[in-house]
């Protein structure tokens, strides 16, 4: 399986890409630092005394949203009834038995759904 030098061009500009993400990233910081630390000069200059700062202040997670099981679920319940679907309009003996193959992720999707009505508080 040969690469071409289309395929190593594109992977190296995913890969530059990610630098430059991270690199824009890092002066971010920098320059946020920066200013930090000239406005903590200017008050010590002024002699307000100032508590000790993190570097990087811890982030606050926001809460789970309750619907992503409903979301889920209907996502779940739509590919496995489009693929089941299809595999039965397709034509053929042997593909027109597969039919029931997507049915797990259809049952997935239903059970997600019944959960999220099940759990919510009412």
């Amino acid at each position: 399986m040969g690469h071409s030098i289309g395929d190593g061009i594109i992977v190296l500009a995913l890969a530059a890409a990610f630098l430059g993400y991270f690199y824009l990233k890092h002066l971010e910081r920098q320059r946020r630092l920066e200013i930090v630390h000239q406005e903590r000069l200017a008050a010590m200059d002024k002699g307000i005394p100032l508590p000790e700062l993190p570097i990087d202040p811890p982030r606050v997670q926001a809460p789970p949203d309750p619907r992503i099981p409903l979301i889920l679920g209907i996502v779940l319940l739509a590919v496995g009834g489009g693929a089941m679907a299809a595999f039965s309009l397709v034509s053929g003996d042997s593909i027109h038995m597969f039919w029931p193959m997507p049915l797990p992720l259809a049952l997935v999707g239903v059970g997600l759904m019944l959960y999220y009505f099940l759990a919510q508080n009412r």
